[in-house]
């Protein structure tokens, strides 16, 4: 019996079967690991995987797991030396970022779109909650941040969940798609996949006043049938995208453009931090790479050199 993993809880998973669409509890035996990856979670949602038949209890136990054609990974927790698979066999992931109450850094967004092209997804960036920028500065920023991710070439999205503006564009461009839908806490990212599969009712949250970040509302990864075709797959906020498994020597592949900059360097093993001949920090300097993208490139640097995570393995 084979299906696709729907749901995660963390001490079980849901499995629908092919053919039937039957939902199935499934475990996984502790000796179950994935060869060559290291990750607090063997199975993620969105994985193609074999089933053994059901107990007399109806659970069955997950034998085997089919290759994935990508997934995307992220540092398990603040100090984890371990990674932890947001989901797998996706088409996009989509980043639901604000850019007020709360803001959601560009250090945060730059690490979420390096990881998605280091694993081989591609990424969008969906901006919600634009009808709070009601004031001049605010949406000039708006614009910059759109313009900035788009002459890069990345996918932007402005919506308001709230008044239904761009929604339809982001409907469009998800439909038949299976989109990983992540963010920190607070986004909106709840109400907005609410918006995009009526009668859904996922739980939202307010935000705190104190420190104007979300609360958690959801507590683990699921999968969703959009009206139409495709899915989403929804997970719980982060607050903190910590990379991993990167080589310092091609950070900057995850940049396109450093990347593209990159080939005219001096040296091919280039960090773009001082090298002579280096011409990346020439583009730099002509303002033809944003300060704020080189400053996340940095900080990822500083995270291998001070070893907070190892390589999963």
């Amino acid at each position: 019996m084979q299906g696709t993993v729907i749901r995660n809880t963390g001490s079980h998973y849901v499995v629908r079967t092919d053919g039937d669409n039957t939902e199935v509890n499934c475990k996984v035996k502790g000796n179950f690991r994935i060869k060559g990856i290291r990750t607090t979670n063997p199975v993620a949602v969105g994985d193609r995987v074999s089933l053994s038949a059901p107990a007399p209890d109806g659970t069955s136990f997950i034998t085997a797991i089919e290759p994935r054609r990508n997934y995307i990974i992220r540092r398990a927790s603040n100090l984890s030396k371990e990674s932890h698979i947001i989901a797998a066999n996706v088409d996009c992931a989509a980043l639901v970022a604000t850019l007020a109450h709360p803001t959601t850094s560009l250090v945060f967004i730059d690490r979420f779109l390096a990881t998605a092209m280091a694993y081989d997804v591609p990424a969008l960036i969906v901006l919600n909650k634009i009808d709070l920028l009601d004031q001049p500065d605010d949406k000039e920023y708006l614009e910059a941040v759109e313009y900035l991710y788009r002459s890069i070439g990345y996918k932007v999205i402005a919506v308001s969940a709230m008044t239904g503006e761009g929604m339809d564009k982001l409907r469009e461009y998800i439909a038949g798609k299976i989109t990983l839908f992540s963010g920190n806490s607070g986004v909106g990212k709840s109400t907005l996949i609410n918006d995009l599969i009526p009668r859904l009712d996922l739980r939202t949250g307010e935000i705190s006043s104190a420190h104007d970040t979300g609360m958690h509302t959801t507590t683990f990864s699921e999968l969703f049938d959009l009206p139409g075709g495709g899915a989403i797959i929804d997970t719980p906020g982060v607050r903190g995208f910590g990379t991993i498994d990167f080589d310092r020597y091609e950070v900057a592949h995850y940049f396109p453009e450093l990347f593209e900059a990159s080939k005219e360097c001096r040296f091919g093993n280039c960090t773009h931090t001082h090298e002579p001949g280096c011409a990346v920090l020439a583009a730099l300097e002509e303002g033809l790479i944003s300060q704020s993208r080189y400053n996340s490139y940095l900080s990822i640097l500083e995270d291998l050199d001070e070893g907070k995570y190892r390589k999963a393995y």
